[in-house]
């Protein structure tokens, strides 16, 4: 698996490499919001570690760049930046996980691996057509419920 890692501090760049590395990943860098767009824009990866606060700009305009690309990488935000809002940010824009600093390396592998294993099962799997439809139940006193029958959220045994 290919991974582009977009992280100025250098540091820490190697040191995420040299342990996905041993994890027998494939890592790349990128030290500068430029680098980064060049090579997210010429090369394929299966995800990429993006840093918000990059030397020459915001690592949220790559990831808009990427998803406005309709590029289906997984990406992981690890950044220092972590209130609430930037989370919620990045996560709208089309981040697939957010992890601040510091964290644990081990913690950000499985990470990784669950982002590969759900597109790797995404692309072998084909959306399902739902089974039955929700149709709005109007009790008067709660009109904004909804009666979904069989649905695989209805308690088993229920009837609505």
């Amino acid at each position: 698996m290919k991974l582009l890692i977009i992280e100025d501090e250098r540091e820490l760049s190697d040191n995420i490499v040299a342990y996905l590395s041993s994890e027998h990943y494939v890592c790349e860098q990128a030290f500068t919001y430029g680098d980064a767009r060049e090579k997210v824009n010429l090369y394929d990866y299966d995800c990429v570690l993006l840093d918000l606060m990059l030397p020459g700009g915001n690592g949220l305009d790559i990831l808009r760049d990427i998803r406005r690309h309709q590029n289906p990488v997984g990406v992981i935000i690890v950044s220092a930046k972590d209130s609430l809002d930037d989370k919620v940010k990045g996560l709208e824009i089309g981040a697939d996980d957010y992890l601040p600093k510091p964290f644990h390396l081990a913690e950000l592998s499985m990470r990784i691996y669950a982002i590969i294993r759900r597109k790797e099962f995404a692309a072998n799997n084909p959306p399902r057509t739902p089974r039955t439809s929700c149709r709005p139940r109007l009790p008067s006193s709660k009109l904004s419920s909804t009666s979904c029958s069989n649905s695989p959220t209805s308690p088993v045994g229920r009837r609505n």
